[in-house]
Parts: structure tokens; C-alpha cells; sequence
């Protein structure tokens, strides 16, 4: 099923791999951008590489287009064991189309130029979800914001993503690590406008993203009463709790239930 959480670990960290692939992470990334110092891009390279196997497939996320790591982090990514590639700061779609790696990609997008270009890069042959990365978008533009100023520009990614046909995108990681409630509530303010998972910058944020992008109990048993009513009502014109039951009901009670685990 499409991850709900992403969790990223630093490439310099080898130590941390199998750690997160242990964890409760949908999905795994392999940092080799943000999280490791530029002196340590080259040594990070190897260290995942020397690691990477075709038995444990994890994301790599690689550094941008206009750094002097890209090509050969690019090159990393045909080895066997990767399975998705995340390109930061993801501004041109022809950049992403001319990688020539036949792998799915993950464009995050950190900056005015992203957003400005979000059609068109969620439109490349092998995109398979976009990504928010909130702190780098707010550098980029001078914000100083809290989630309720980054909604135009969620609303936006989920947008493009419905009108490519892909995946819902997957939202920034929230900066509280412990506070539990408090990334709950931030993935499910993501979940309400149309994201579809979260990045996780630790171990701790796990139990709550997934439990914000999966179907609650209420819902379940929500979407099997309308399923239920719907069949035994033939065709005909029905209510449930004091509300019609129509075609759009009907088809959000099956997607909740294709979303159960």
C-alpha cells in the first residue's frame, strides 16, 4: 500500500540503517542532502552505498541539481537496493526528466521556483508523489510561518498532484520530536487538506503520523454502515443518520475502506 510515513536517516549514520528499516516507517529514506555536513557528502556516498542491497530497498534522497554532489549521487541511485529517488529542492521538470533513472521519484518541493513549476514537475514520467519541505520554502521566501500561513501552498501541491494522476503528496516533518500530540495534530491538519503522508525526522513521530493517515475506528465503522445500507437499499434513495446517501458518499465509504490495514 502507498507509505504513510517516510522516515529519514542520515547517511553518514550506517549505524542507523537497519534501525530504521526496523521501525514503524512505511518507508525509509536515506538522507544524503540536509542531514550530512558537506564534508562528509563523499564519505556518506560510499557508506550507503557499501550498504545498499537489493533484499532492503529504502529511498535516497539526493542533493539538488546545482550542488557538486548531484551527479554522482544520481549515479549511486542505479545500484540495486533503491527503490524511489527524493531530489530536493526540485525547481525543473526538465532536470527530473533528464536524471535517466527508470526509478519512481519523490520532487520535494522547498522553494518559490517549485511551487511556481508544481504542475509541470508533478507531470514527469516517473513522479510518483510530491513532497513539502515547509522550513526550506520559508527560508526561501523570507516567511517567518506557522501551518496556517503554508496553506495556499499545501492546497496547492495537493492540486497539482490530483490533476497528474498521482499519489497524494506527502507533507514537511513537524520540528517536535517528543511532543506527540503535537505532530498528530499537525499531520492530521495535512491529512484534512488532501495530504496523503508525512516525513518523519525520528522514530518517535512514527505512531502518530501513521495513525493520523489511517482510517480512524469511527470512520470504518462509518464507511461499512453507508457500504451496508447502500446494498440492501437496492438502488433506492436512502439516509443515514438524518443524511442522504448518494453516489459521492457511496465512493468515499469504499476509499476509507481501502485505506484499512
Amino acid at each position: 500500500m502507498t507509505p504513510r510515513s517516510y522516515l529519514f536517516v542520515p547517511g553518514n549514520r550506517p549505524e542507523r540503517f537497519d534501525k530504521a528499516l526496523a521501525s514503524a516507517a512505511d518507508a525509509v529514506i536515506v538522507d544524503l542532502e540536509d542531514a550530512v555536513p558537506p564534508d562528509q557528502k563523499i564519505a556518506a556516498r560510499e557508506l550507503v552505498g557499501a550498504w545498499l542491497s537489493a533484499e532492503r530497498p529504502v529511498i535516497v534522497r539526493i542533493n539538488a541539481a546545482d550542488t557538486p554532489w548531484h551527479a554522482d549521487d544520481v549515479a549511486l541511485c542505479r545500484r540495486p537496493g533503491v527503490a524511489a529517488v527524493m531530489v530536493a529542492k526540485a525547481e525543473r521538470a526538465e532536470a527530473l526528466a533528464g536524471l535517466g533513472l527508470n526509478l519512481p521519484l519523490l520532487p520535494l518541493i522547498e522553494s518559490a521556483a517549485g511551487v511556481d513549476q508544481l504542475r509541470a514537475i508533478a507531470a514527469v514520467p516517473g513522479v510518483q508523489r510530491l513532497a513539502f519541505g515547509a522550513i526550506d520554502f520559508q527560508l526561501d521566501l523570507n516567511m517567518r510561518a506557522e501551518f496556517d500561513e503554508l496553506i495556499h501552498f499545501r492546497s496547492q501541491i495537493v492540486l497539482a498532484s490530483r490533476l497528474a494522476g498521482i499519489a497524494s503528496p506527502i507533507d514537511s516533518p513537524s520540528v517536535a520530536i517528543t511532543e506527540e500530540a503535537e505532530v498528530e495534530h499537525d499531520a492530521q491538519r495535512a491529512r484534512r487538506l488532501g495530504f496523503g503522508a508525512k516525513l518523519c525526522i525520528h522514530p518517535q513521530q512514527l505512531a502518530a503520523v501513521n495513525r493520523s493517515f489511517s482510517p480512524s475506528a469511527t470512520e470504518v465503522a462509518w464507511a461499512r454502515r453507508v457500504l451496508e445500507i447502500a446494498a440492501a437499499s437496492g438502488g433506492a434513495a436512502v439516509a443515514l443518520d438524518g443524511r442522504m446517501i448518494d453516489k459521492p458518499v457511496i465512493l468515499r465509504a469504499q476509499a476509507i475502506l481501502a485505506e484499512v490495514r
